[in-house]
């Protein structure tokens, strides 16, 4: 249907360094992150954050992926995205590093805002890295990368706090995520000669961020992406509490919330490698948001007698997310529309998406019960369906834009 360009390193041969590149910088797309939360009470009695410091903290990941979503594809344009990936995940390094070192609340937040900024350029160039890499293998190293990603987020997230108290340092419980930046430094370093000119020549109509502003399919994947990640960072942050007003101990709340975590890994993998397949990408999305409708209707009805099965669903659910990085890579002819696309999808949607976790607070605390939050995140899967059936049904960006 569409000719993909070649890189000619790749065609040639190198395949081995450039799966290990990815899977390691897979292993970057969330730590930096998601080691936050855990051990977030621990940071702010050690280094004295008042309550609007802690707040800018747990805030900074969505600004992030806002900021540095919208500036990395121009920056990937103008240094090469082998050698931005390189330099992203330097800053994931030493913000990490760095972070955990810092004696004082401004330095804390400024590190952790550096490592964050690699962390968001690194997720808006995997899908461009893929498509200029494996043109034709979108589906499988989608996979490979999402498994990876969700392995890390769910490593990360289990291990951060035993390591802090093994230690006795949550200082110690976060630094050691910094080893994966490091790991995965080595192979990109040896991409970075795929950013020679001649290396992958430039096929079609250059694509811009403000370009996929204008079309139809980029607001699509935008709102698709903004409500995904609305519904999973809800559930995320607000399920264990959900739990605990059911009467569930912290060890089950934790045990549950594995649940929801875990299903994400096999899905991961299985979702990309059919989803390349247009014919069941609509009964994918419907069959992962109708499991986010009974996974919460279950929540309101019998929260206790059904756990563990409202559990499974509600992170089947959380799958839409493979899904649309799958579509990414999908609807884009090159890798340098695909790299713009996903800069636009990602920066707008986490924008979005930021009024999600506030919002379900909000509505928790004015009705003090779930039932409205719970009836809240079940009508936002409306606009996430729709979105999605438009992203779907669309062809690649640059026919868009041609068509203007």
């Amino acid at each position: 249907m569409t000719d993909h360009p070649r890189t000619a390193p790749s065609a040639r041969g190198g395949h081995a360094l450039i799966v290990v590149g990815i899977v390691l910088l897979s292993f970057n797309m969330r730590p930096a992150a998601v080691t936050i939360g855990p051990v977030l009470g621990r940071i702010v009695d050690d280094l004295h954050l008042s309550g609007v410091e802690a707040g800018l903290l747990t805030a900074l990941p969505v600004l992030s992926f806002a900021l540095f979503g919208a500036l990395t594809p121009r920056l990937a344009a103008r240094v090469g995205p082998h050698r931005l990936t390189v330099l992203a995940l330097v800053a994931a390094l030493v913000g990490m590093v760095g972070r955990s070192l810092a004696t004082n609340a401004w330095a804390f937040l400024a590190l952790t805002l550096v490592a964050l900024s690699g962390m968001a350029s690194v997720n808006v160039l995997m899908p461009s890295l893929v498509k200029r890499h494996f043109p034709d293998r979108i589906g499988l190293m989608t996979a490979v990368y999402t498994t990876a990603m969700a392995v890390a987020l769910t490593t990360a997230g289990v291990l951060t706090v035993p390591i802090s108290e093994a230690t006795g340092s949550w200082r110690i419980g976060l630094v050691v995520w910094a080893a994966l930046a490091l790991l995965a430094i080595g192979p990109w370093i040896g991409l970075a000669g795929h950013d020679h000119p001649d290396a992958a020549p430039r096929v079609g109509p250059v694509v811009r961020f403000a370009d996929v502003a204008r079309t139809r399919l980029g607001w699509a994947m935008a709102v698709f992406f903004g409500m995904q990640s609305l519904q999973a960072y809800a559930v995320f942050g607000w399920i264990a509490e959900l739990y605990a007003d059911a009467g569930f101990s912290a060890t089950e709340a934790g045990l549950l919330l594995g649940v929801i975590t875990g299903i994400g890994i096999p899905l991961s993998f299985v979702i990309p490698t059919f989803g390349i397949r247009s014919a069941l990408q609509w009964p994918m999305l419907v069959a992962l948001t109708s499991c986010y409708v009974v996974g919460y209707l279950g929540l309101l009805i019998a929260p206790v007698a059904g756990a563990w099965l409202w559990a499974l669903l509600v992170g089947i659910g959380t799958c839409t997310f493979p899904l649309i990085l799958t579509l990414i890579g999908l609807r884009a002819r090159t890798a340098e529309g695909t790299a713009a696309l996903s800069g636009f999808t990602q920066s707008v949607g986490y924008l979005l998406s930021a009024v999600g976790p506030f919002s379900i607070g909000l509505l928790h605390d004015a009705t003090n019960g779930w039932t409205a939050p719970l009836l809240l995140l079940i009508a936002l899967l409306v606009p996430l369906t729709v979105a999605g059936w438009t992203a779907i049904r669309s062809g690649p960006i640059e026919d868009q834009l041609h068509q203007r």
